[in-house]
């Protein structure tokens, strides 16, 4: 995902503008204006060629110079890295053309054959071998020139890579001209498409004349900036990062284009900000910190927490305290609730959402499944126990007359506490007085979502956003950089430490089924969670089903085994967790409709089935089923690390602590922050170069906060940086812009 505006090229503008056609550059080249150029104005650019960069999202010339070098992938010419230098035994990098090329069928020795190619530079020849992958022939036709990275072999006397990294950096049909005007330089290595079917090469070929022809850029951001944070001006900045003069000059001309993208961010952030406490009507709360703390009785909030079968943490309180404040403050709340798994952020929310009942308002609790919608209906209700406040669910499963009631009861302020999922968005959905709204991170409010909620009420709903997992500070930033930040960084005591044991071995896991024996024999509960078998929930319930099926006949026979899936029935769901509770059901085999919101003290075992196909947030989420209680609490997780041994690191992390904090730091090492931003709004929070979990790259992040907040203090409406505003706008969707920006 681009965040970058496009211009389809199928749908060109019937006119251009004089100077990108002609190359007369008459001023300073802003992002909007090459984000109105296709890239078929380019002339190195064929229709063809224009379709190709399309299918990979790349349409305009904007799009093309936001497509980066990879991050130290940059081939030296100018020193001639030459086949003849390399020593065997170390990993190398090596520019050669390729001379012969060798494949056939068979096997030997239980490999396959490999695809074997012979490698020349003007120093000498090389063998690569790749197995199992024959597409490397059709790939590495003669006459391809390619980077080629690996550990230096030797096979005969003759140095040879096997199964090296490849980049294709030119390809057989591009012309001679186009490879002699890069030599004796610094080549940048462009992540090619093979689905788009576009080299390196080409790639640098389209970037070099967009780049001559953009000339000088506008630069938005004040000179003054520039020079507090030496930082280079984005012309040259631009200029090195595609055609650097020498390898000193990259890390800078990333750095600044790096700001850049971090500063658009957090600028659009902090406006956001500003936007909703200026346009803000704020529903004051009769709540007082002195609830929390038991000087005032009786009042829900009072009730609830003194009626608590357990003592709040010192997190906790901290929380309410906070969060007390916000309701009775001049302005709505707009607060990111951050905690581990068991940390008691429920208890927090549900009080929260008491302070705004007991003040004559409604509050409305949206999950993102309605398997979550059904479990916390049933936990809110268990832990208001005599407190006389209704709780409703609303999910799409609830129809007829039972919807109409339920709507009808909303809407006259019978019900004072919804739980659903996003129904409740929709239109028919009224409410009498709409005072709380939490919410999960999957599901966090955009402009739409809020400007919906603003139309059910007198004023604007304050707003709780609670995360499933912790994330890096740095994450949050980016991910929720509009909202204030509170962490629950403390368990409840009493809370045991749960035993992690990977185990890849299949010949060792009777170790697992051996402990479920045990532990059910001693009383207690156990879980088996089948693994994630694709998107569809009716093949993962099919097997769940067989697996429980298979358990029941082999390594848990004679044990009272359940089944729980999200396509069951809501009733039969419900009476599933029940029996299992009561303990009439001793294992049950689930998928991940349990990774949240269930509370089972006696469940003392978890075996996670092919744990490698989970990720670390969700594994610890499961884990955190189990040692809710005092008793000493296990989890197994089955499954070897995967061919590329990513799996592995997870297995190993997630077995090596339990704390949250730390597994979602290993998380961003381990994967980027892909995965991170996939719950974000859509466009201006891609990242094309920052790294989160690169140091120098976090530290930008703060400067970007920081130069966003002073600027918007002293000009809210941009209207003295009408450059930043444009460019910020570029990269906003076009209702969202009109939000940050309107007086």
């Amino acid at each position: 995902n681009r965040s970058t505006p496009t211009c389809s090229a199928s749908n060109r503008p019937a006119r251009q503008l004089a100077d990108i056609v002609t190359g007369q550059v008459a001023s300073p080249r802003t992002l909007r204006d090459l984000s109105l150029r296709p890239v078929s104005v380019l002339k190195t650019v064929s229709d063809r060629k224009a379709a190709q960069l399309e299918l990979w999202g790349v349409a305009s010339v904007l799009d093309l110079l936001m497509t980066f070098p990879r991050k130290d992938r940059y081939i030296d010419r100018t020193a001639k890295a030459s086949v003849a230098g390399l020593d065997v035994g170390t990993a190398a990098a090596v520019l050669a053309q390729v001379q012969r090329v060798r494949s056939s069928g068979g096997h030997n020795r239980n490999r396959k054959v490999p695809v074997t190619v012979t490698v020349r530079d003007d120093t000498g020849t090389m063998e690569v071998a790749f197995f199992n992958q024959p597409w490397r022939a059709k790939q590495l036709r003669e006459g391809t020139e390619a980077i080629f990275w690996g550990k230096v072999g030797d096979y005969r006397g003759t140095r040879q890579m096997v199964n090296p990294v490849v980049d294709v950096v030119a390809g057989v049909d591009e012309p001679v001209l186009g490879r002699q005007r890069r030599t004796l330089r610094i080549l940048p290595v462009y992540p090619a498409s093979a689905k788009a079917g576009l080299t390196s090469w080409e790639i640098g070929t389209f970037v070099e004349e967009a780049l001559e022809r953009a000339g000088e850029f506008l630069d938005p951001l004040p000179g003054e900036w520039l020079a507090s944070l030496d930082l280079w001006d984005r012309t040259s900045a631009m200029r090195a990062i595609h055609g650097p003069e020498s390898l000193d000059v990259i890390r800078p001309a990333r750095r600044r284009l790096t700001f850049d993208e971090l500063f658009r961010l957090q600028l659009a952030l902090v406006l956001r900000r500003r936007a909703f406490e200026h346009n803000a009507r704020a529903l004051r709360h009769d709540v007082s910190p002195r609830e929390i703390t038991g000087a005032v009785s009786g009042t829900l909030v009072s009730r609830f927490l003194g009626g608590l079968p357990f003592e709040l943490t010192t997190a906790q309180r901290r929380a309410l305290a906070v969060i007390v404040a916000d309701l009775a403050g001049p302005f709505p709340m707009h607060r990111l609730l951050q905690g581990d798994v068991g940390s008691g952020k429920t208890v927090v929310a549900l009080a929260a959402l008491l302070g705004a009942v007991q003040s004559g308002h409604q509050g409305a609790l949206m999950v993102p499944t309605e398997v979550l919608a059904e479990q916390h209906a049933v936990a809110v209700r268990q832990l208001l126990g005599a407190l006389d406040v209704r709780v409703a669910l609303l999910t799409s499963r609830v129809k007829g007359k039972a919807r109409a009631q339920m709507l009808a009861d909303l809407a006259s302020g019978e019900v004072s506490i919804v739980v659903g999922t996003h129904a409740l968005l929709t239109e028919e959905v009224e409410f009498s007085s709409l005072g709380m709204v939490v919410i999960d991170e999957q599901h966090r409010f955009g402009v739409e979502q809020r400007a919906t909620l603003r139309a059910k009420g007198e004023g604007d709903p304050d707003l709780l956003v609670m995360t499933a997992t912790p994330i890096p500070r740095t994450a949050a930033m980016v991910i929720f950089g509009d909202l204030d930040l509170t962490v629950l960084d403390e368990l409840p005591p009493g809370r045991v430490v749960v035993t992690t044991k990977w185990l890849p071995l299949p010949a060792d896991e009777h170790i697992a089924w051996d402990r479920v024996r045990q532990e059910v024999a001693a009383g207690h509960r156990a879980f088996v969670v089948c693994p994630l078998v694709g998107d569809s929930l009716r093949v993962e319930a099919r097997s769940a089903t067989e697996e429980c099926d298979r358990l029941r006949a082999g390594e848990l026979a004679g044990l009272r085994v359940g089944l729980l899936h999200g396509q069951m029935a809501p009733a039969a769901r419900e009476e599933a967790m029940a029996q299992f509770r009561r303990g009439e059901i001793e294992v049950l085999v689930a998928t991940t409709v349990i990774e949240v919101g269930v509370d089972v003290p006696e469940a003392t075992v978890m075996v996670v089935e092919s744990a490698d196909r989970f990720g670390i947030a969700q594994l610890h989420q499961l884990r955190g089923r189990v040692g809710r209680g005092a008793l000493a609490s296990w989890c197994f997780l089955l499954g070897d690390g995967g061919e590329d041994g990513v799996a592995g690191e997870r297995l190993a992390a997630v077995e090596k602590t339990t704390d949250g904090f730390v597994l979602a730091e290993e998380d961003l090492r381990l994967r980027g922050e892909g995965t991170l931003l996939g719950a974000r709004q859509q466009g201006h929070t891609d990242l094309l170069l920052a790294s989160l979990s690169d140091p120098d790259d976090r530290f930008l992040l703060t400067e970007a906060r920081r130069v966003a907040e002073a600027i918007v203090t002293g000009d809210p409406q941009l209207e003295a940086h009408p450059a930043l505003a444009d460019e910020i706008k570029l990269f906003l969707s076009e209702d969202e812009g009109e939000y940050l920006f309107k007086s």
